[in-house]
């Protein structure tokens, strides 16, 4: 599995960074100003780029390469 974060883009980190938290796209949409249809496929190129299936993987993902730390609320 490519697990390599450096194939994000700043933003797609970001993105991930708050899927980790549990927010839903409408949320990440508000919280980053942007439509929900852009968080759709920001999502959908983070899943790409690294070979997810699911934001559970995505989490896992997030906590595995350290891009959050257990109990970090970012």
């Amino acid at each position: 599995m490519h697990r390599d974060l450096a194939a994000l883009t700043p933003r797609e980190r970001e993105v991930l960074t708050l899927v980790r938290q549990g927010r839903s796209n409408s949320e990440i949409a508000g919280d980053l100003t942007l439509s929900e249809a852009t968080v759709k496929t920001h999502v959908a190129r983070i899943f790409a780029k690294l070979e997810l299936r699911d934001r559970a993987q995505a989490v896992v993902l997030a906590y595995e390469t350290g891009l959050v730390a257990p109990g970090s609320e970012a």
